[in-house]
């Protein structure tokens, strides 16, 4: 996908339509369903359609609201509406029930009744305005899970309110009551009780944040005191999220859901929208704009222009059970910036660069340690603080030792060879041909320099690591306790190969893997054997063939201790 100029409204509006118009074929008959592809997912086809006909309307209501042509969209999607919520009809989208994931996708329409309602609400009969309130109405009548999704509810609720149709305000408040019980400090939340899902991920800023910073704008005569705290809680927020991009546009590879990819600078669009500025508007400009330009730099895109699976490219090893073909499409909500008049200054706006950020800052509130290097790469040494409800990968996207922005990181194939589990970043021990890493740590500390943390990788070993940045890198010590003998491997960063000036080679105890672009290092410092691991393709998500470079340790039976070093360099 070439890269595009991002700078006036005509040039994001350009993306919009660059983005949706290739779905347009696709559309069912009725409208209410679009089908973007074969895969499958927890929930049945006829849901899948349904989402895919929903996640568009986060980029089609602000493309709207600023001006946009309402046409084809604005015809097909009334016509969508009518036939997804008419039970007579054969596209109809089904009456949902408990946990159902129909709950997520109407979050999008009551949005955009909130934005446009005279594209999205206005234009209906009053048969189909009934049928339309009635089936989003069924939100208030089943569980829903006790995360992100209540703001779901929020949503549909001051949409049905803003059309005078029947809505459980009361309900809305006690969501609103329990998402604040989720409240960590210096604008962080956990997605959910901390207890039962403490990690904190891109759920927070494209999630918890931008929900509360639209509640603010739609509810701020309603109930101003509690749209002023999430207003507070989103400047809090805002200044310190800018730690998670690269100054070439990338944000930090962490964490699920990583296939909504430019929904990562989501936060920020929607601090534009709302009018607050967490940092300077120029310099969220620059967030936004660099990040689109770091994806539209990618083949994320199939051969009729329809957003893949994957992050990097097509890939489907580091998906969750919730990713289908229209997922992807959450990202457009990135595109919110759209809703701005033609004279906001977010238009005339030059996209500034980063501020200046510390090397080293101790992000207590998301338990991340974020090192930031002369080169302009961002380290994040995570602690793997996950919930037990794994949605998948979940070692892979949290239990890593570091996540950098320029690598990315490895998706097993299977934990059955090494080559295929790829762990790159990770201590794999191997013990009857199985790899086994650390999952969760049972205790990790966090301090302003370093992490430590605990953590068992299979019944009687016990392992203390200390991540301590340094240099170009990091050190590692690991101090293990094992009732068995083993072998373990210490590994860097996957490396892409079959690429300019790509050579890779491993002598007594250091390997190392370089291209034109990117090179890895590590060394033991106490007895390993440099290898290098030529990891299965498409694993990395970064690029579909990668190396790591890696230390073998023998591990006896009782205690040892094992020190590696680490680094990394962008050319």
């Amino acid at each position: 996908m070439s890269v595009m100029q991002l700078h006036t409204r005509q040039d994001f509006a350009a993306l919009a339509r660059r983005l949706l118009d290739p779905l347009l074929p696709l559309y069912s008959p009725g409208g209410a369903l679009l089908h973007l592809g074969d895969t499958g997912t927890g929930y049945p086809p006829r849901t899948i359609g349904m989402e895919g006909f929903s996640r568009p309307l986060w980029a089609l209501a602000p493309y709207w609201a600023g001006g946009g042509a309402a046409e084809p969209f604005a015809s097909l999607y009334r016509r969508g509406l009518a036939a997804g919520t008419d039970p007579q009809n054969p596209e109809y989208w089904g009456d949902p029930g408990d946990y159902d994931q129909l709950f997520v996708e109407m979050a999008a329409i009551g949005c955009a009744i909130l934005e446009v309602p005279q594209r999205i609400w206005q234009p209906l009969t009053e048969t189909e305005k009934q049928n339309l309130a009635r089936w989003l109405h069924t939100i208030n009548t089943h569980e829903l899970p006790h995360c992100n999704w209540l703001f779901f509810r929020v949503l549909v609720n001051l949409a049905l309110d803003s059309v005078g149709m029947p809505c459980d305000l009361a309900l809305m408040e006690r969501d609103l009551d329990e998402i604040d019980s989720w409240y960590i400090g210096n604008g962080w939340y956990t997605d959910g009780d901390p207890a039962v899902k403490p990690q904190r991920d891109y759920y927070i800023p494209w999630g918890m944040q931008y929900y509360g910073v639209l509640y603010s704008v739609f509810a701020a005569a309603r109930s101003p005191a509690r749209a002023a705290r999430f207003r507070q809680r989103a400047l809090e927020f805002g200044r310190a999220f800018a730690f998670w991009f690269d100054e070439n546009g990338a944000a930090l590879p962490y964490g699920r859901s990583l296939g909504y990819r430019f929904g990562q600078c989501a936060f920020y669009a929607a601090c534009v929208f709302a009018g607050l500025e967490p940092l300077p508007l120029p310099v969220m400009k620059g967030i936004i704009v660099r990040n689109f330009q770091w994806w539209l730099a990618k083949p994320i895109l199939d051969r009729d222009g329809v957003l893949t699976i994957g992050y990097c490219y097509p890939q489907l090893y580091m998906s969750e059970r919730y990713n289908s073909p229209g997922s992807p499409y959450w990202g457009m909500k990135s595109l919110l910036v759209l809703a701005l008049p033609q004279d906001h200054p977010f238009w005339a706006a030059e996209a500034a660069p980063l501020p200046k950020l510390p090397a080293l800052y101790a992000m207590q509130s998301a338990d991340l340690l974020f090192q930031r290097l002369p080169d302009g790469q961002v380290n994040a040494y995570a602690p793997a603080e996950v919930e037990e409800n794994e949605h998948g990968q979940f070692a892979e996207k949290y239990g890593k030792f570091v996540y950098n922005t320029r690598f990315g990181f490895s998706a097993s194939r299977s934990y059955a060879q090494l080559e295929q589990a790829a762990p790159d970043s990770m201590l794999a021990f191997v013990i009857g041909g199985q790899v086994f890493v650390r999952r969760h740590s049972e205790r990790f500390q966090l301090l302003g320099d370093r992490l430590l943390s605990q953590w068992s990788p299979f019944p009687g070993i016990a392992v203390t690591t200390e991540l301590v940045p340094q240099g170009q890198g990091h050190i590692r010590r690991h101090t293990v306790q094992s009732a068995i003998a083993c072998t373990a491997y210490d590994c860097g960063f996957a490396v892409p190969k079959f690429c300019a000036g790509f050579a890779a080679a491993a002598q007594g105890p250091q390997a190392e893997a370089h291209n034109a672009g990117l090179g890895c290092a590590v060394s033991s410092q106490s007895g390993g054997q440099g290898v290098v691991l030529d990891a299965w393709p498409n694993t990395s998500l970064y690029t579909p063939n990668t190396v790591i470079p890696a230390v073998r340790y023998e591990i006896p039976a009782g205690a040892c201790t094992l020190a590696t070093r680490v680094e990394s360099v962008s050319r």
